[in-house]
């Protein structure tokens, strides 16, 4: 082999590994579980359904799967990127509408853009096929209806109507969940409370006298035992009953007030019950426990306790009514809710002389992470807060 030739043999290789040793520095190439060196100027492009496309820094990312997925969703499963729009078609049909029409199917649409998991499919209250409802016939109360079947078989047999009646006929249902928060007072809203098609109240919270402020109409008021009104004079005359079961004990309860029986067995609760609802079992519902559910294992992300009511782990009843509304109605408004600790000496409800400050630490709810999953509804334009308290 001539010297030139031997010359070449050995320099052609060795500018061949320069070189790739060279282009790996410069280029960044990475290696499958590696991030790149320079974080702050990498992004990765992330499509979201119903979304606009989003660039998230790559040091937001990981590695699943040896694929680069962004840090699109929390831990619930809701967009971060709350003010996400909706797809086109969807923002087409809803920006024709006249300003003031109801919107069929916002809210459902509304919440796939911003939670994929959720489903309409979730009836209101509790019919004669309830047995069918398989995410709630293995839970006892409150999540479920697990041995309690044969008594709800007996109410079902009586109360016979299972919807909203003549309401169920509208195309387009705007709700209001109208809670009890002093936040109400000296409002003026009761006139636009009143506008909605299905009036949702809660418990005991009185209309008569504070119909200025909170309005005069009740379509449907949810309730528990502990909470029911105890009056018999206090309870509007056109409006459903119905019951939201916290513990196998209610069940008995309301079998009671259904049948006119005298109360008995009261040792459970831990207050004085109404003994008497003025109501005929026709116009008395049962809510659907799923409701419970749903707002306290994947809305709101409270701790599961394997199925069995623990500490910190009941979602209030004004949120329950709220993950309702949101399967049930077209649009969803909320007012009267929201507590603020910073004003001690605020109303803590409407109706009566109670302070904010009397709020004590709750053993079975959680408020401020129920607050964080309620401020997400507005903040997507999901719900309207009418009172801005959330």
């Amino acid at each position: 082999m001539k010297p030139s030739h031997k010359a070449l043999f050995i320099l052609c290789p060795t500018l061949v590994l320069g070189f790739i040793y060279y282009s790996s520095g410069k280029l960044h190439l990475h290696v499958w579980g590696q991030k790149p060196q320079s974080d702050a100027e990498e992004t990765t492009v992330v499509l979201t359904k119903g979304a606009e496309v989003k660039r998230i820094p790559e040091s937001e990312t990981d590695l699943t799967g040896g694929r680069i997925v962004g840090s699109v969703y929390d831990k619930q499963g809701f967009l971060l990127q709350l003010d996400t729009k909706l797809p086109q078609e969807l923002a087409y049909k809803y920006g024709n509408l006249s300003e003031g029409v109801c919107k069929p199917g916002y809210v459902a649409a509304k919440m796939t853009t911003i939670y994929p998991k959720f489903m309409k499919v979730a009836p209101m209250f509790l019919d004669r096929n309830f047995k069918r409802l398989a995410k709630v016939s293995n839970y006892l109360p409150p999540f479920g209806f697990k041995t309690q079947e044969r008594v709800i078989d007996s109410i079902l047999t009586a109360t016979k109507n299972y919807g909203l009646g003549d309401l169920d006929s509208l195309s387009c249902k705007r709700c209001i969940i109208v809670g009890n928060g002093g936040i109400l007072f000296n409002k003026s809203l009761g006139s636009r409370i009143d506008e909605y098609d299905v009036i949702v109240r809660l418990n005991e919270a009185p209309v008569k006298g504070f119909g200025k402020d909170v309005g005069t109409k009740t379509t449907i008021r949810i309730t528990y035992p502990e909470g029911a009104i105890q009056k018999s004079d206090n309870y509007e005359t056109d409006s459903l009953f119905v019951f939201s079961a916290f513990k196998p004990l209610d069940f008995k309860w309301l079998r009671q007030m259904v049948f006119k029986e005298k109360l008995r067995g009261t040792e459970g609760f831990w207050k004085s019950v109404a003994q008497y609802v003025p109501r005929e079992p026709t116009e008395m519902r049962i809510l659907n426990p799923y409701f419970i559910q749903e707002a306290a294992f994947q809305f709101i992300g409270l701790p599961l306790n394997n199925g069995l009511m623990g500490k910190g782990n009941i979602p209030t009843l004004g949120t329950v009514a709220i993950t309702m509304a949101l399967h049930n109605c077209d649009e969803v408004a909320v007012a009267g809710f929201g507590y603020d600790m910073n004003t001690p000496h605020a109303p803590l409800h409407y109706y009566e002389t109670v302070k904010m400050s009397a709020i004590k630490e709750s053993w079975t709810h959680n408020i401020s992470k129920e607050k964080e999953f309620l401020r997400k509804l507005v903040k997507a334009n999901i719900i309207t807060d009418m009172t801005n308290g959330i």
